[in-house]
Parts: C-alpha cells; structure tokens; sequence
C-alpha cells in the first residue's frame, strides 16, 4: 500500500521518471535483440545491472529534503462557486536547480487542477499558483501537501510529504450581497425593480433640507422657510429599529437541485443579502434555521458586524432527509419572538402549503408579527405548463401540471385569507425580489 500510494502521489519515498524507464527499455530490447544474435545471457544481464547502478549517480544530485522549504497561501474563508488562487511557495537553498509537480492536499469536492508543475533555481525561491473553487459549505482542513523533484539529470523523482495544516472556511456565495450593499438601487434596477417610495410623511424624521421641484407641499417647513427666506421642507425616511426574523427551512424538500446549486443554497444566499439590507437600516435582525427541530438560532440584533456573527452561525447548514416541522419551529419561534416583527421564512411553498397543523400557529403569530413566504418557483412545472401537447402523453403531463398548480392557486388563497403572505420568484431573482418586497414594507410601514 505504501509503495502503491506513491505512485498516486502519497505518502514519500524515490521514484523513477519516465525518462528513465523509457531509456532502460530501449537498452532492454537492444539487449535482448543482442541476446538473440550473439551476446549471453550474462551480458545482458550485466548490461541492464550497470545501467541501474549508474542512474543512482543521478541520486547523489538532488538537494536534501531539509534545503527545501515549501510555504503555501490559503485564505480563510472562500465563497461557493468563486474562484481562488492559492500560492505555493518553494524556496531551495541547495546548490542545484530542481524540476517539480506538487498535488496539494484540498478536499475532493474542491476544483483540483493538479499536478502543478515549475522549476526552482538554486538557492531561489519560485512561486506556483494554482486556481480552486469550491462546490461544499463547510470547515475543511488541510494538512498535507505532496511534492516531486528531481535533479538535473532528471531520471529519479524524490517524493515528500509536507504538513501544511491550514482551516478554511466555505461560506456562501455573497455576490449578491455585495451588490446590494455597493449600490441598492443598481441592484434592484437591474432587476427590472425599483425602490418604492414611501407613504408621504410617514416614517421617521431625518432632516430639513431646500425645496426641489416635486416635493409635496404638504411637507414645507414654515417655519424654517421664514426664518432662512428659502422654500425648506421636511425629510422622512423609514423607521428604523424594527425587527426582523429570517427563518431558513433546511428540510428534505430544499435539497432539490437547481441550476446553480439547491434550493437551500440559493434560499441561504438571497436571505444573507435581505439582512445585509436590514441591518444596514438599522433594523433589529434575527436567524433561524430548522428542519424537523431548529438547528441554529442566532438572537435579534444590529448593526453590520452581526451579519458576520449570523454567516458564522449558519455557514454550514446542509439539507437534512427529515420532512421539516413547521408546526414545531413556529411554536418554538412564539416563545422566543415576542415584539411585533416581520417573520422572512424562506421555504418550499409547495410543501408548505399542506401543512395544516401549521396554520393554527400561524393565525396565532399573525396577530402579533406579519408573515411573509418566500419559495423558488417549480420551473419544470412552468414549462411543462407551457409545453405544446402535439401528443397524448405530452398533453396527459400539461393537464396534471396545470392541475397542481391550480391546487397551488387555491391552497394560496387560503391562506392569504389569514393574512399570510406566499410568493415565489425564480432561482436568479430569489434575492432580489426578496429584498424589494422587505423594502416596500418598511416604506410603507406595515410594521
């Protein structure tokens, strides 16, 4: 095993190179053609001795293990799906040149373009980059790295094993949220949205400022108007310090996949975006991630420095085979939410919407929070909706896709009628338009 996993790149110890075994097996059939003709047996197998005993000279070249210095740069936390490039350095303080492939010790779900190859100069330094992305959340540790040299003859590699220990984090994919962060508006426009304004007057004062051309009247300032001899008026903004609660449903149904991802992740990403928008208000945000029992709970606070306490806590949240219990959660969220908040849950409102024993609970938050679903719309649904039935089975499956979302369009409507709102978006769009409808509550101050 020890001998096999060199081989696979493991473990340590001396290899040969392909110019070697190719060189020893064009002296082995030259021998055996010889062996044919005229020479003997011990000639050719004196011949193919020498010949191994003289590549060892090949051995005497290469630098000692301890004049190799190999450092690599990692960062500590990468996001799902992006690219990185990661720097290995190899420093040879020896008096000869080396040629190198190195396989560093990622996990399998990382991108692995290896081996890597490069040639260090003596007593110089080389550096080696490679790029990897991850396709997992989670803590991964990386201890090891596996490098192959050889000298300047080339016909043996030395192989070692370096320990490199390094944590990195993979954390979710927070494009979006830095979008929004960088320009809300662009963010939202490019979308095809726009942020509504609010309700004139309402919402909290912020300022006096000068009179422009399409300001309600309503809202002049007489008094400074009078006293400066300049048209002032009053500015509102939304009221801050409300509080927001984001559940994030991690049940069997959000591991479907999707074009990019899950369900889940998709859900997680668009939510972390919707409480970047909430805390950057100043709003009061709390996290709860369930499925048949809650799995995180992150307590409601503010300020941009809790986004980071919330990704910490929910980084690493992954889809579980139990069927969610949402009668549970929202009992559990009853006793730990008591001001009035808007309750974000981000969920399969296919799945949802059977729930029965889940209602109770929710007529009885209703009273106190207002409710919002969020759920990624059942694109193989729409299409089959859309499908031309040129053929008795096609137009079989279009009439019971029509039928299911027809029961959907009902079971909405009924709930609705408690006054909980269901909306779904497509995948692409989760973020955005979960952002744009938590903005136009705020504005119209529905808390």
């Amino acid at each position: 095993m020890s001998l096999w996993g060199r081989f696979l790149f493991q473990d340590r110890g001396i290899l040969p190179t392909k110019r070697l075994l190719i060189i020893y097996s064009i002296v082995s059939l030259s021998m055996l053609a010889c062996s044919a003709l005229i020479a003997s047996w011990t000639f050719v197998i004196v011949v193919n001795v020498c010949f191994i005993l003289i590549s060892f000279i090949d051995l005497l070249l290469f630098p000692r293990k301890q004049q190799i210095i190999i450092m690599r740069n990692m960062p500590e936390e990468m996001e799902r799906g992006l690219t990185y490039a990661i720097q290995v350095e190899v420093k040879n303080n020896s008096e000869q040149s080396i040629n190198f492939r190195l396989t560093d010790g990622i996990p399998q779900s990382f991108l692995r373009p290896f081996p890597s190859k490069g040639r260090v100069l003596k007593n110089t330094q080389a550096v080696i980059t490679y790029d990897t992305q991850a396709s997992m959340r989670g803590n991964y540790q990386i201890d090891k790295l596996y490098f192959r040299y050889s000298s300047i003859f080339n016909l043996w590699e030395k192989q070692m094993t370096v320990e490199l220990p390094h944590s990195v984090k993979v954390i979710p994919d927070l494009t979006e949220t830095k979008q929004y962060l960088q320009d809300a508006q662009a963010f939202l426009l490019y979308e095809g949205l726009a942020i509504r304004k609010q309700q004139s007057g309402i919402g909290d004062f912020a300022k006096i400022r000068n009179y422009v051309v399409g300001d309600d009247p309503r809202k002049i300032n007489w008094r400074q108007t009078a006293k400066l001899r300049e048209i002032m008026t009053n500015d509102y903004e939304p009221e801050h310090g409300k509080y927001i609660t984001v559940l994030i449903d991690c049940g069997r149904m959000m591991g479907v996949e999707l074009a990019k991802g899950n369900r889940l992740e998709k859900s997680l990403e668009a939510a972390l975006t919707v409480i970047a928008a909430a805390l950057q208000k100043g709003d009061y945000v709390s996290v709860l991630a369930f499925s048949n029992e809650v799995k995180v709970f992150v307590p409601p606070a503010k300020g941009m420095a809790h986004l980071q306490t919330i990704l910490q806590a929910a980084y690493h949240l992954q889809v579980d085979a139990a069927e969610s219990n949402y009668a549970a959660v929202l009992h559990y969220l009853e006793t730990m939410q008591k001001k009035r908040s808007l309750i974000l849950l981000f969920s399969d409102v296919g799945t949802f919407l059977h729930e029965d024993s889940a209602l109770a609970y929710l007529k009885r938050l209703r009273q106190r929070h207002l409710f919002l679903m969020i759920g990624i719309e059942d694109m193989t649904l729409t299409r089959m909706i859309k499908v031309n039935p040129d053929q008795v089975q096609t137009a079989m499956m279009k009439s019971m896709a029509q039928q299911q979302m027809l029961i959907k369009k009902k079971e909405k409507i009924k709930w609705e009628k408690q006054g909980l709102l269901l909306l779904e978006a497509r995948e692409e769009k989760l973020a955005v338009t979960a952002v744009s409808h938590y903005i136009e509550i705020m504005n119209r101050n529905l808390l």
